[in-house]
């Protein structure tokens, strides 16, 4: 039997898995990142999991993979636009294959999101799925016929990264208005921040929201519009058979209506057709994409 380890490294945690050749979960552990500790202590922190995943299937043969923000470039071997900053122009990929000594494969988080989802979850039988992460940051992946789609320079997918706004905030990629600036989680808490002059967090928001505070119900009122324009603008670039969200905006159930009302308006056509919905793997799907994209 062949094993499939994954890891997930995010910036707040960092998750491993062993599945069976079936797919199923043999083992799972998940620790602190530790991100404040430096690129070293990083991957110092990854090569604990990753040995203790192997040890429980000792001896036994086991692809590994591992999802994180940003990707390598084919350019130069570096990582590059992770939001976890002390990573990029990093060779991840080659400290981490003489650390663990064996060859691995990364991925970006939110391919891997998409491939577990694509496979095993709410895109299961779909031809071609976008997957989107809505969490600190704001990521996306696209998986045609099985297959994730990278793109010739490792960006494809990379839509929290359009700018919907020219004169919006400044994103930590150096340019202005990105969506991640607006609707990821982390987005949306700055967002409120600055707006109100105190901060909530995203529970707190959509409380607020479902309680109809007043100032929540205007402030996601702008939240589902900004969503809505940057689901349709990926929606009229790659028309997918399905959408997925992933990450802790996704469980703010009014995205699926409000926030999906709002895409309808902004596609180019007469009906969205294309399916919007919530992830079926759920925190899961990060590290079980990890480990299907395995070498």
């Amino acid at each position: 039997m062949s094993y499939r380890i994954g890891i997930d490294l995010g910036g707040t945690k960092i998750e491993g898995v062993v599945l069976d050749a079936e797919g199923k979960e043999i083992f799972r552990k998940r620790i602190a990142t530790e991100r404040e500790g430096g690129y070293q202590h990083i991957l110092n922190r990854i090569k604990s999991v990753h040995d203790e995943l192997v040890a429980t299937v000792p001896n036994q043969p086991a692809t590994f993979g591992i999802g994180t923000p940003g990707a390598i470039s084919p350019r130069t071997g570096l990582l590059k636009n992770s939001n976890t900053v002390c990573m990029n122009g990093q060779p991840v990929k080659a400290d981490l294959e003489k650390l663990l000594g064996r060859k691995i494969e990364i991925q970006n988080d939110a391919n891997c999101f998409a491939m577990a989802e694509a496979l095993l979850g709410a895109g299961s039988g779909k031809n071609l799925v976008f997957g989107v992460i809505m969490g600190t940051g704001c990521g996306g992946g696209i998986v045609y016929k099985g297959e994730v789609f990278t793109g010739a320079q490792a960006i494809a997918g990379e839509w929290g990264h359009m700018s919907i706004d020219p004169r919006g905030p400044v994103c930590y990629c150096g340019k202005k208005g990105c969506v991640e600036t607006f609707i990821s989680g982390g987005g949306l808490e700055n967002r409120y921040a600055e707006k109100y002059g105190v901060r909530k967090s995203l529970k707190e928001v959509e409380a607020a929201y479902s309680a109809g505070e007043p100032q929540a119900v205007e402030f996601m009122a702008e939240f589902f519009d900004r969503f809505g324009r940057a689901v349709a603008n990926l929606i009229d670039i790659l028309d997918p058979d399905l959408v997925v969200l992933g990450g802790g905006v996704s469980n703010f159930k009014a995205v699926y209506t409000e926030g999906v009302a709002a895409v309808r308006r902004y596609v180019f056509n007469d009906e969205l057709a294309t399916p919007i919905v919530k992830n079926h793997l759920g925190d899961s799907a990060g590290v079980f994409g990890a480990a299907l994209v395995g070498v």
